[in-house]
């Protein structure tokens, strides 16, 4: 979709549909000839209320009133929802171009919002498709109207949202078409195309000479090719703390010889979600230009039962030795994620955050509403959760003890993947990968019940992209 901005009056812009927001309490700001805005709003037919639409045609042009609701309840969340509600009536109809008139006295970030709540509203994933419903007509541009010149926030929102939907398009791959190799042949087609961005990846060969034996062990039950994929960024005049954003890409997780039940189990092939986030992000910062310094991480493998898989009981070590008891192969993210984040500490990352599908517990404890959020350093955790409430990708802080951290303690090795216990299980997980991180300030976001299914109306359905948003953010404010 192709996103533009302008200074000129909705009718001047040769949209098919126009979209006005009003909020309780206030009229529309600038009527049509003839009044026929404020007519329907004095009808009763339009309502200000959130979310509450209505249509009608003036002057050649379809235009839908939207409810904004109280000017005081309003952020850039809502500008998402508005507009991502808005699409789908516009989308309905038919619409070619879309003009969003924007309301007055808005800031940078809720005028954003409205371009975000369009794009990602727009995205359908049907390559696989061939009925009438691929062939619908689409919207193909968004045009933001308002006095004010909005061009740096609806570029860098379309940027952003832009990198979020190709997140999403990986996520709704298959498995057999998104391969741990496929992926990384994306880090390179985004490294070929940004300036300043280079990636690389090695194989099962590459990752058992890095002695990433952990990580080695998940892979070794699939016959496709690990991949340890590495993204470096130095943006202009870049100043501040390497970063590091370190993603699980398990592109298919059976559960191994714990194997999951049959169940949903289709919907293991989102397990590369936190992967499919670092990548896109990253490429949307080198996009953005973002003044700061990068390294992302990403571990993809497949997790099946074969001849050559892990068993439980097996004990393996990570690459900085540390011994690990694998009590059960179906926590398998979390010996991905140890060895890739000693290998972003290793590239000299100075701050870590993570993000992966890792428990099932933490769905049961937070829904998909909030991701969970753990960490070791309060200020950087603190900067994490500031980017999440900034974006929209809302997360809740658990915490760590050091009860928690003996919980993981192993009979045989060091430590177990996990515990016979069901017990604080997104917690023990995190406390399994906190001391990967060593003395770097480090978070860790659990996005397994934010990854996909959001329920939202700009990402009701399949893969959601997820942590994009923060992550350009969390690095927009480290510049």
């Amino acid at each position: 979709m192709d996103v533009e901005t302008t200074t000129s009056v909705p009718a001047e812009t040769g949209a098919d549909t126009v979209c006005v927001g009003v909020f309780e309490g206030e009229d529309v700001a600038r009527d049509v000839q003839g009044g026929a805005l404020g007519a329907l709003l004095d009808s009763g037919e339009a309502r200000r209320a959130f979310k509450k639409l209505a249509v009608t045609h003036a002057d050649g042009i379809r235009w839908i009133l939207v409810g904004l609701g109280a000017r005081g309840d309003f952020d850039a969340e809502r500008a998402r929802v508005a507009a991502a509600v808005a699409h789908g009536r516009a989308a309905e109809m038919g619409a070619s171009v879309l003009c969003w008139e924007l309301p007055q006295q808005m800031d940078a970030r809720e005028a954003g919002g409205f371009v975000e709540g369009t794009v990602l509203a727009s995205y359908r994933f049907d390559r696989y498709r061939q009925d009438d419903e691929s062939s619908e007509r689409r919207l193909e541009r968004l045009i933001v109207s308002d006095p004010e010149d909005r061009s740096g926030a609806v570029e860098e929102a379309a940027i952003v949202a832009g990198a979020q939907n190709a997140a999403r398009e990986l996520q709704d791959l298959p498995a057999n078409a998104l391969t741990p190799s496929a992926l990384s042949d994306r880090a390179r087609v985004l490294a070929g195309e940004l300036e300043g961005l280079a990636a690389e990846a090695v194989g099962r060969d590459g990752i058992e000479e890095l002695g990433m034996g952990a990580f080695a062990a998940v892979a070794q039950g699939s016959n496709e090719e690990p991949q340890l994929i590495t993204l470096r960024y130095e943006g202009p005049d870049a100043d501040g703390p390497l970063l590091g954003f370190v993603g699980k890409a398990v592109t298919f997780d059976s559960g191994g010889i714990s194997l999951k039940s049959a169940a949903k189990m289709h919907e293991m092939k989102f397990d590369m979600s936190g992967g499919a986030a670092v990548i896109e992000a990253v490429g949307a910062v080198a996009r953005l230009g973002l003044p700061v310094r990068l390294v992302g991480v990403v571990g993809a493998t497949e997790n099946l039962p074969g001849g050559g898989s892990v068993k439980p009981g097996d004990i393996v070590r990570a690459a900085d030795g540390t011994s690990i008891e694998v009590n059960n192969t179906d926590a398998e993210g979390r010996m991905v994620l140890a060895d890739c984040l000693l290998h972003a500490v290793g590239e000299g990352a100075e701050r870590i955050v993570d993000l992966a599908t890792l428990t099932g517990a933490i769905v049961v404890s937070l829904g998909s509403t909030y991701a969970g959020l753990l960490g070791s350093d309060d200020a950087w955790t603190g900067q994490v959760s500031e980017a999440a409430t900034a974006t929209g990708e809302l997360v809740w802080r658990l915490p760590l003890h050091p009860e928690y951290a003996e919980m993981i303690k192993g009979r045989y090795a060091e430590i177990v993947n996990a515990t016979d216990e069901r017990k604080a299980m997104s917690i023990t997980a995190a406390e399994f990968l906190r001391r990967f991180a060593g003395d770097v300030p480090w978070a860790h976001l659990d996005i397994a019940g934010t990854a996909w299914g959001l329920g939202r109306p700009y990402a009701s359905k399949g893969g959601s992209g997820f942590g994009v948003r923060l992550l350009v953010e969390l690095a927009r404010r480290a510049g």
